[in-house]
């Protein structure tokens, strides 16, 4: 058992180690002044968001960037509550805003969001498409930024951060911790040249890109992974052109689920294409996380019948906690939001038996997400 635990908590170390190298070796990029030229096509997909939509439009209609270069899309996926409504009386109240649209989904799938992101890229007008999501705020240099990186880098594909807009309560910190981990090995892995995460809230590729790859096609049949999949196809055809805008002027702010279910279904929902991924380092971290995580469970089991473990248990359990927090602070750094210890040791100790729901849900494959039912598919 020690041998087991020594073997899992070196593998694990030396993969947030190695990830931490290729954090601090994506180098911020900082904005030229360049005449504006990119053209947008920015694509929101929404269903039943009438709570957060007023905070994206606000956020939209701040964003400086000529509105010739770039439009919005709003894709409406079957929703039940006033968010078209709240959609189309922002612009009926409000002159210059010809430039964003209303349309509505084209089910062809078993993923609603795949399905919706594909009807607005077929209308739309401009070579670069933009994703983000209706929970979310937007930076008003976001267009500007994300205009001077693709004008200075030969790119096919870019990545950009996002960060929690989490309360005080434990189940929105927990998200924020969760958040920044998943940021650290996401720009650690584009830091090593190696990606294996981005994060559809904040993404763009280019239209023609997308129809060489087919779209969502071979991975439509999964409900997520719109973003994974994508990133996964254009490596295959320009790994070179594939980036990440580690840029302050680009961080889009997310707001969490409010409710430990809510979360599970999410992350139940995220974690049930993990299986369904290309890369081989992402399988391995994965399950390094949850084997960790697991053992963290049982160990401590086994503290009450063999109480000659428990020093190294503890060792074991203390180090992952320090190392955990010490990926979310080189994390932190970049995005400067404030981490409180005392929700921190909160989540560290929520966090392994939701990795074990969360897992063994996925596993199971059914779960409830915006008012419909998903099944596990093959």
């Amino acid at each position: 058992m020690i041998y087991l635990f020594l073997g899992v908590g070196f593998l694990y170390t030396l993969s947030l180690v190695i990830l931490s190298i290729g954090f601090r070796k994506l180098p911020v990029f900082t904005e030229k002044l360049l005449p504006e030229k990119t053209r947008f096509s920015i694509v929101i997909p929404f269903r039943n968001e009438a709570e957060n939509l007023q905070g994206l439009l606000e956020s939209l209609q701040k964003i400086k960037y000529p509105s010739h270069l770039f439009e919005v899309i709003f894709v409406d996926d079957a929703s039940e509550d006033n968010s078209v409504k709240i959609i189309k009386q922002i612009l009926e109240q409000n002159t210059g805003l010809e430039h964003f649209q209303i349309i509505k989904n084209e089910r062809h799938s078993a993923s609603p969001k795949k399905d919706a992101i594909t009807a607005a890229i077929t209308i739309s007008k401009y070579e670069w498409i933009l994703t983000t999501d209706a929970d979310c705020t937007l930076p008003a240099a976001w267009l500007k930024a994300y205009d001077s990186f693709i004008q200075t880098n030969r790119t096919t594909l870019v990545a950009g951060p996002i960060v929690y807009k989490a309360s005080t309560s434990i189940v929105e910190q927990f998200q924020k911790f969760d958040g920044l981990s998943l940021q650290l090995v996401t720009m650690g892995s584009f830091g090593l040249q190696n990606p294996i995460l981005c994060n559809g809230a904040n993404l763009a590729y280019r239209k023609e890109a997308f129809y060489s790859v087919q779209g969502f096609s071979e991975n439509n049949h999964i409900a997520s992974g719109d973003d994974i999949f994508i990133l996964e196809k254009i490596l295959k055809i320009a790994p070179k052109e594939v980036h990440f805008l580690k840029s302050k002027e680009a961080i889009v702010k997310t707001l969490p689920q409010r409710s430990g279910t809510d979360l599970i279904n999410q992350r139940i929902r995220w974690t049930s294409k993990t299986a369904k991924q290309k890369s081989f380092f992402s399988k391995l971290l994965g399950m390094l996380v949850l084997l960790i995580n697991f053992l963290i469970l049982v160990g401590l089991i086994y503290c009450i019948t063999k109480p000659y473990f428990l020093p190294y248990y503890l060792v074991f359990l203390i180090g992952k906690v320090l190392l955990d927090f010490y990926v979310i602070t080189i994390c932190n750094a970049f995005y400067r939001s404030k981490i409180n210890l005392g929700t921190f040791l909160l989540s560290a100790c929520i966090y392994p038996i939701a990795t074990v729901i969360i897992v063994l849900g996925s596993l199971i494959g059914t779960y409830s997400w915006k008012g419909r039912k998903f099944e596990k598919q093959p």
